[in-house]
């Protein structure tokens, strides 16, 4: 069986993936189809069970009648004409029937006995979903390849704007902002003699309603209650300048010897978080006018969320592969002209890259629905790790072992004093990946961070001392196959953790 098939089965249902374990009716099929032309393109396994278990087709299936009759359901119920690719796959003598469908280029496509407004269907998530008027409005831009934010608002004066905040961006790069520039970056367009701004004009001086950012410090792990909280409005650009000194004043700072200075570093390296709140103002969907971008800040994470999932045309996969397509293409134009952008398509690998070399976990980047999540993880520095960085570079590895297992000792006693333990979100991310056995290298891998010893230690030998983890090999530590898993304890942990992010 195709590896990178059976790993998509094993991940379930996406948006670009459905399981249906017999072939379902017509309209079933029509509208996934539909949804599938109309967002990311996908495929439609029969044979694969809800459950993930492959169960495989009736054997004594006639294929090519299977296949002919498919085709004419989504050529008698689909619109435009939809070309999707039949073929099987045998598996453990089970025989899969998958249906690929590729994105479109007549969009919208629909059902024809329903017509466009009322018939066209989008992938959101793992669901097929009926396209609102607004929607559909979009896939007829997209058509032809035109962003929202490029439409002319003819029921703005232009004369009515205050320019200052953009023109003072410009000046600061040295450049002039005047009406030729306006025009070429389609913020502005001439009409029966008159000028009118475009809908990303309005956006980026924050005219719009939906133009703004709602930010909050929340005490805990969950939205339960806040200590801090505020929304800026005005142009995009002071928005990103207060949102950074908003995050800046709930960070921790701390003071890193280089050479023979000291260097303030941020837990969470501000290159990765500006990235992710540029990437929030430029990518976000501003066409719903009821949503807006929200920074939530825990004591474990710092949450960024943008509306809107990724542009149609492409997946998860595809961002973190680098691939860029814009959803608002005057407003990343302008956002270009000014530098904020350096390389299309380069923002993901550098937030990774600057996360990296501060050994810090990769930040979690998700499409939930119909929005972006980004999750950037806070670092907790405990006990054990406090003192083993004090401890002096000249103190042999051995001593430092000692100093650290007592300390973890007394960890676990004052935790089992409590009855509680708390921990941050990489050590929980730890104990959700090693329900199943994992080596130390794995774990480090999955965390993003360099296999180090002293990596090891922090991650995963202060997780065994306090009994959430335990070694597969217990007799022999060191032993080169070990590995390790969470043990029922760390289960229960997982599972209290499971119903506070309920609550979030």
């Amino acid at each position: 069986m195709d590896t990178r098939l059976q790993d998509k089965i094993s991940a379930g249902e996406s948006k670009v993936l459905e399981f249906k374990e017999i072939l379902p009716q017509g309209d079933k099929i029509a509208k996934t189809v539909i949804a599938f032309s109309n967002t990311s393109g996908g495929q439609l396994i029969i044979g694969v069970g809800d459950d993930r278990t492959i169960k495989g087709i009736d054997p004594d299936v006639d294929i090519f009648e299977l296949q002919d009759r498919v085709a004419s359901i989504i050529y008698d119920l689909c619109y435009p004409n939809i070309l999707p690719e039949f073929y099987t796959i045998n598996v453990d003598g089970k025989l899969l029937f998958i249906i690929e469908v590729y994105r479109g280029n007549l969009l919208p496509y629909y059902l024809k006995k329903e017509g466009r407004n009322h018939g066209t269907y989008v992938r959101i998530g793992s669901s097929n979903r009926k396209a609102d008027v607004e929607t559909v409005i979009d896939l007829e831009r997209q058509r032809i390849n035109r962003s929202f934010d490029e439409e002319i608002c003819f029921d703005t004066s232009f004369d009515s704007l205050d320019l200052t905040p953009l023109q003072k961006r410009f000046e600061a790069r040295g450049k002039i902002l005047d009406i030729e520039k306006l025009k070429s970056l389609k913020l502005v367009q001439e009409e029966h003699g008159h000028l009118y701004p475009s809908q990303a004009l309005l956006i980026l001086l924050g005219v719009r309603e939906n133009a703004t950012v709602k930010c909050a410090r929340f005490k805990g792990t969950t939205m339960g209650s806040f200590i801090d909280k505020k929304e800026y409005s005005g142009d995009l650009f002071s928005q990103l300048d207060q949102v950074e000194m908003f995050i800046k004043n709930h960070l921790h700072l701390a003071g890193v010897i280089k050479g023979l200075q000291r260097e303030d570093r941020y837990e969470i390296p501000m290159e990765a978080i500006r990235e992710v709140i540029l990437n929030a103002y430029v990518h976000r969907d501003y066409i719903n006018l009821g949503r807006d971008i929200k920074v939530g800040i825990y004591d474990d994470i710092v949450n960024i969320v943008s509306p809107g999932g990724f542009p149609s045309s492409i997946t998860i996969e595809d961002v973190l592969a680098g691939r860029s397509e814009t959803r608002n293409k005057a407003i990343a134009r302008v956002f270009k002209e000014l530098d904020y952008i350096e390389q299309w398509g380069s923002g993901i690998k550098r937030i990774f890259s600057w996360c990296e070399e501060a050994g810090v976990a990769k930040p979690l980047i998700t499409e939930k629905g119909d929005f972006v999540d980004v999750e950037l993880y806070r670092e907790y520095t405990s006990v054990s790790e406090s003192v083993s960085e004090s401890v002096s570079e000249s103190v042999s590895e051995s001593v430092q072992e000692s100093v650290q297992e007592s300390v973890q000792e007394s960890v676990q006693e004052s935790v089992q004093e409590k009855g509680e333990v708390y921990l941050g979100k990489r050590q929980v991310d730890i104990l959700y990946f090693c329900l199943e056995p994992r080596t130390s290298k794995e774990i480090l891998d999955y965390l993003g961070v360099i296999n180090h010893s002293k990596n090891r230690k922090s991650h995963v030998t202060g997780l065994v001392t306090l009994g959430l983890l335990a070694r597969t090999i217990p007799e022999n530590p060191n032993d080169r196959n070990q590995k390790y898993i969470t043990t029922e304890a760390g289960k229960l942990y997982v599972e209290e953790n499971d119903n506070r992010r309920k609550t979030r």
